[in-house]
């Protein structure tokens, strides 16, 4: 059975209400494990045994929508459109016609020619939707839009209200033009900021160059990257030297140098030089592609609000219209003088109200909005529902080295011991710690400018949590931290230099010690105090390293609290003591930020894991919810910062449905409001809804 996650796009998918039942339709068939649709993208996340029980069910649900597998087979319906626009016009030339010579058209035999004209008008203007109206009853849709609109509108003409059916559906039909063309700018947007992809790439082969497809070249290739050109995949420069813009993957406009051996990410700008790149990753692991695969799968994890919002619309509409239902039988039996083309009437409001497309369409958009407009700061937010957890954030959780701190170790004081100088204690340094592939030992080659003579070293030894042990030249070399000196038993003055420390001993005579520091990265403590202006109220660092270097590190930063001398398991297990004293709800959720590989477990326990620093890293990708593009920690402020904005909007959208709903529900029963300005309010509301999603975009 393959159940293999795939991502196929609706093309003709134009109605928000639509994609909501595609997706519980599709989701309850035999083999299908997981549906989502997305309308803001139109596209379907999918996980089934049999495409073609998808693709039949679909074309039941919606004849005119099509599963296609590639987004340029979806075009916006442009000639529709403009056809669509002509039968407008001549419907509203009518409909002017019938509103000037109504009395004459209305003093015809059986008031016929009033018939003619405004229902020549109501038929050019509402086709399209009386005929979707009756496709959808034939298969069981009884509380779609276009059935509702088609009710009322044909009510309003029961009643002879002729002018204001037609004058509905003229109303319906142009703000739905415009809720289209609002939607459709909507997704161009959200299309922009996915257009980083690279469409060419320059391949050098047997001294020629040629322009081949990014996704045909192999591992090992080497490409041409010109001034100006997008760098096609991801790999190391092997000739050239230039500036790179980084802000399509990192958000940040700061140019990036490289030369010699750097390495280039597909999706960045070359500036300045031409670039000669060998291929270090086919297309489709590259960088770009992963990114691009985050932000457009994000819309399938949908949040709590766009669940709960899909299973409102099931009830509210039904519940709409058997309260029309009742608004139009009950009075005229139960109130002496009701007659029952009032109420009629006043039930013919309520059904042109009672759609739910504003939300329908404006809370998905706005989500995907969301994490377009984060992957746009270089923040990848895997999904939505990821969005409401940050905005629940109380809680941050740092890892210190490589998030906090840059990581990169540097000597900073060399203490020679007992008669030893400065160079033959990083001589001995350098030869004991030239097997390792520690930081500690990189940061001692580093200051050592000397040549290692590796034929000189025997029965090199890892010591888990210690250090070092070698022979140099018949001698027993040991360099590790303060507590292999004491399992060793060799005296020494001093435990505690006041950071991280490398103690050195010869045939078990002490040589001194390298003190090692690991600087704050730039933006450290700016990341703490936008974390605290955004709300976060208790932040905490848990490190391997010395308590003493830890501390430094928290007081620097004014941290909440710190925890230190902690392996991975011990991480987690701190993490846990967190995560169960908020357990009650009241202290919000708790955020881990690591470096995406050793902090995997951590990342994975936490509410929301976000992995910083991680560029290219797949360790990142796959374990945290959150990946964030640059080196950064301010990034996790932002984040936070984005995802309430985005909350913020989404509300607004709801609350500004159901109010206004709610109070054209009680002007229609009451007999204040109109059709027209039911319908008005409806396709308004639908439209500003929209408008206030994308301003997300822009954040």
């Amino acid at each position: 059975m393959d159940l293999k996650r795939r991502k196929y796009y609706l093309k003709n998918l134009d109605c928000a209400d639509c994609a909501a039942k595609i997706e519980r339709k599709v989701s309850e068939l035999p083999g299908v494990r997981s549906a989502s649709v997305s309308f803001a993208t139109s596209t379907l996340v999918l996980e089934a045994e049999r495409l073609d029980l998808v693709q039949q069910t679909i074309h039941q649900i919606e004849p005119e929508v099509e599963l296609v597998s590639s987004p340029d087979q979806v075009h916006d319906q442009e000639e529709d459109a403009s056809m669509g626009w002509l039968s407008i016009g001549a419907a509203l030339v009518l409909f002017v016609l019938g509103l000037i010579f109504r009395p004459d058209l209305h003093a015809t035999p059986y008031s016929l020619a009033e018939y003619l004209v405004f229902g020549a008008a109501y038929l050019l203007s509402g086709w399209s939707v009386l005929r979707t109206a009756v496709l959808n009853l034939w298969r069981g849709s009884w509380f779609d839009e276009s059935f509702l609109m088609s009710i009322a509108t044909l009510g309003a003409i029961a009643i002879h209200e002729l002018p204001e059916a037609v004058g509905v559906m003229l109303f319906y039909k142009v703000g739905e033009y415009f809720q289209e063309l609002a939607v459709r700018r909507s997704r161009r947007s959200i299309r922009a900021l996915l257009a980083v992809r690279p469409e060419r790439a320059n391949l050098k082969r047997d001294g020629e160059t040629r322009e081949v497809p990014p996704d045909l070249l192999e591992v090992g290739d080497l490409i041409l990257v010109r001034p100006g050109e997008k760098v096609p995949l991801d790999g190391v420069v092997v000739e050239g030297h230039s500036q790179l813009d980084t802000s399509a993957l990192t958000g940040e406009s700061f140019p990036r140098t490289v030369g010699l051996d750097g390495e280039v990410l597909a999706g960045m700008i070359n500036q300045t030089g031409a670039l000669t790149v060998r291929v270090s990753r086919p297309f489709e692991q590259s960088s770009i592609a992963k990114m691009l695969d985050l932000v457009q799968n994000a819309a399938s994890r949908k949040a709590r609000t766009e669940r709960f919002i899909t299973r409102f619309a099931n009830y509210y509409t039904p519940a709409v219209v058997a309260i029309a239902l009742g608004v139009a039988v009950l009075p005229p039996l139960l109130f002496p003088g009701a007659t029952f083309a009032e109420w009629i009437y006043r039930a013919l409001v309520l059904l042109v109200i009672s759609c739910p497309c504003a939300l329908m369409i404006s809370i998905p958009l706005g989500y995907f909005a969301g994490v377009g407009a984060a992957s746009r700061h270089g923040i990848l937010v895997k999904g939505a529902n990821f969005l409401d957890t940050l905005v629940e954030v109380k809680t941050v959780v740092f890892d210190k080295t490589g998030t906090l701190t840059e990581g990169a170790f540097k000597i900073d004081e060399v203490q020679p011991a007992n008669g030893y100088t400065q160079r033959e204690l990083l001589r001995l340094a350098a030869h004991a710690e030239a097997q390792s592939n520690h930081p500690i030992a990189s940061a001692v080659a580093a200051a050592y400018d000397g040549e290692v003579n590796l034929k000189a070293l025997r029965d090199h030894q890892e010591l888990t949590g210690l250090g070092v042990s070698t022979r140099l030249n018949g001698d027993r070399v040991v360099v590790g931290n303060d507590a292999l000196m004491h399992c060793e038993g060799i005296p020494h003055e001093i435990c505690d230099v006041g950071g991280t420390a490398v103690h050195v001993a010869v045939n078990g005579e002490y040589a001194g010690y390298l003190r090692i520091a690991d600087k704050l990265k730039d933006d450290a403590e700016r990341a703490v105090r936008d974390l605290r202006a955004a709300g976060v109220e208790r932040i905490v660092m848990l490190s391997g390293d010395r308590p003493k270097v830890a501390e430094r590190t928290a007081q620097t930063l004014g941290l909440d609290h710190f925890e230190a001398d902690l392996l991975p398991e011990d991480k987690l297990a701190s993490l846990d003591e967190f995560l169960h004293a908020g357990a009650d709800g009241k202290s919000g959720k708790l955020a881990f930020v690591g470096d995406g590989i050793n902090d995997a477990p951590a990342i994975a326990r936490a509410d929301v894991g976000l992995a910083m620093g991680s560029l290219g890293s797949d360790a990142a990708i796959e374990t945290a919810d959150v990946v964030l593009m640059t080196d950064a920690p301010s990034k996790v402020a932002e984040a936070i910062q984005i995802s309430r904005r985005t909350r913020r909007i989404v509300w607004q959208n709801i609350i500004l449905a159901f109010v206004v709903k709610a109070a054209f529900i009680g002007l229609g029963i009451t007999g204040a409001a109109s059709m027209w300005a039911a319908v008005f309010a409806d396709v308004g509301v639908t439209l500003l809804a929209v408008i206030n999603a994308t301003r997300i975009l822009r954040s």
